[in-house]
């Protein structure tokens, strides 16, 4: 990896990512710079189950932090005495990966005396469009979709959170995931969708759109999953075919609950100038395409993070870090018995949907 040359007065954060299946250390500074990353998957590990095992992660989490902060710092040709701060996940996600990086993030911080940043990961991926580019400003609309979440939030500053929208059972990209199941396309299941879904006709199989057209803007992606299924134990369909049907319904549920978002909010409130869109569904090119003929119709600009920063990884969680310092630069850090959190909403003030909203 080619070395990064920074300024020893920026500040520097080391960042530690391990929510999920993802093992990622970085290095960021508060110029967007990444000055070295390492992200280990466990592809191999999770792909003979159909999804993430959380003990198989959180064990391999053990195994591989310590080496790739090693590894990272060598990159950087850096040391910790280099670093201001250290950034690490601190939920919400699978308990037993969050506990892994959080440790060794407090152990950092306490042999290094520097202070620890416990980072909520959908902040990282809510605040990562900002890492890649320098002029998205506050506030923006975003649509955080990935594995777990499925959520529409205005972003009015490091740490303001408005959450708009949620989904009341099933979040999309766990809808990706199952599609890949029940088609046989293995794991993980978002970007084999995606490939079999340009071979296919998304008109062929009549698949429902949940929620579309409701006085709320939440979504809904458990009766999408359960017809997915029963158009493939049918056997009238060809497997593409219900790729193709199934990311375009998914895709026209974005858009109809995003439309309802952004015209019940612009109507006691000026316009956004951006939409935003971050989490691991953001690589879906189709979604993309999507997005950015809304983003015209409603003459926002329209800002997704670069694909490497869609997916869970430490630069987000080290760009944060530096965000929450540029906040205050006085903050001391946060204290070293802060403990990992299962569950950890950016609205902690919205109001309980129905169904398993709650869960977001």
């Amino acid at each position: 990896m080619a070395l990064v040359s920074h300024n020893s007065e920026t500040r520097i954060v080391l960042g530690i990512e391990s929510s999920c299946d993802e093992t990622a250390v970085a290095l960021v500074d508060a110029n967007r710079t990444i000055i070295a990353q390492r992200i280990a998957s466990q592809e191999k590990e999770h792909a003979p189950y159909g999804g993430v095992v959380p003990e198989i992660a959180a064990r391999a989490h053990a195994e591989r932090l310590a080496p790739m902060i090693e590894a990272v710092m060598q990159d950087a040709d850096m040391a910790l005495a280099d670093v201001h701060a250290i950034a690490a996940t601190a939920g919400p996600g699978l308990i037993g990966g969050v506990m892994v990086g959080l440790v060794s993030g407090k152990a950092l911080a306490m042999a290094a005396d520097k202070p620890l940043i416990a980072i909520n990961h959908l902040e990282g991926h809510a605040l990562s469009p900002r890492l890649a580019d320098g002029e998205l400003a506050f506030p923006y609309l975003l649509l955080l979709v990935s594995g777990g979440h499925c959520q529409i939030l205005s972003v009015e500053g490091v740490g303001q959170y408005r959450r708009l929208a949620t989904t009341i059972d099933d979040a999309l990209g766990e809808a990706f995931d199952k599609t890949a199941k029940i088609l046989g396309l293995g794991y993980p299941g978002g970007p084999a969708v995606e490939k079999l879904a340009r071979e296919g006709d998304a008109k062929k199989v009549p698949l429902p759109r949940p929620l579309k057209g409701s006085k709320e803007p939440h979504f809904s992606f458990a009766g999408l999953k359960s017809a997915v299924l029963r158009a493939h134990n049918s056997g009238d369909h060809a497997p593409a075919d219900i790729a193709a049907s199934f990311q375009q319904a998914s895709i026209d549920c974005l858009i109809d609950r995003l439309s309802k978002a952004i015209k019940d909010y612009t109507r006691d409130h000026p316009p956004f100038p951006a939409l935003v869109v971050a989490g691991g569904v953001a690589a879906n090119q189709g979604v993309r395409g999507a997005l950015e003929g809304l983003a015209a119709q409603h003459n926002m600009r329209f800002v997704a993070p670069p694909m490497a920063l869609c997916t869970d990884n430490a630069a987000m969680i080290g760009w944060a870090g530096c965000e929450r310092l540029a906040q205050d630069p006085d903050f001391a850090g946060d204290p070293l018995d802060i403990k990992a959190r299962p569950r950890w909403p950016l609205d902690p003030n919205a109001e309980a949907v129905r169904g398993a909203g709650v869960k977001a």
